[in-house]
């Protein structure tokens, strides 16, 4: 392996620094953040860098519905590759506890 296919891969790809980026937003009840909490479906990176994500709410009643998709695309549009951010809501699969993480659940009590 070459030494720059080394460095290509110790460098964070795209998707991973969206990921991180989704991981800095809480739901305001949950002290998890909600890729943990399985509310992130879908995550596309497209060649030009844009980025659409597709994700649920804890609940459609949730007091924090205009905020949560907000602040996730505010946190991509502070990568700065980024070129545009698509947020989708669905409730379809609805949120369920499985969707957690073990980290989640480890937090929260359930495990």
């Amino acid at each position: 392996m070459s030494e720059e296919t080394k460095q290509n891969e110790a460098q964070p790809t795209l998707r991973d620094k969206v990921v991180e980026a989704i991981k800095t937003v809480y739901d305001p009840e949950i002290p998890v953040d909600i890729y943990e909490l399985g509310l992130i479906y879908e995550i596309n990176v497209f060649p030009v860098n844009n980025v659409y994500v597709l994700m649920t709410l804890t609940s459609p009643n949730c007091p924090a519905a205009e905020t949560i998709p907000a602040e996730v695309e505010m946190a991509i549009k502070q990568i700065e590759e980024v070129s545009e951010v698509n947020v989708e809501i669905t409730f379809d699969p609805p949120f369920t506890q499985d969707m957690m993480s073990e980290a989640a659940k480890l937090e929260l009590g359930f495990l």
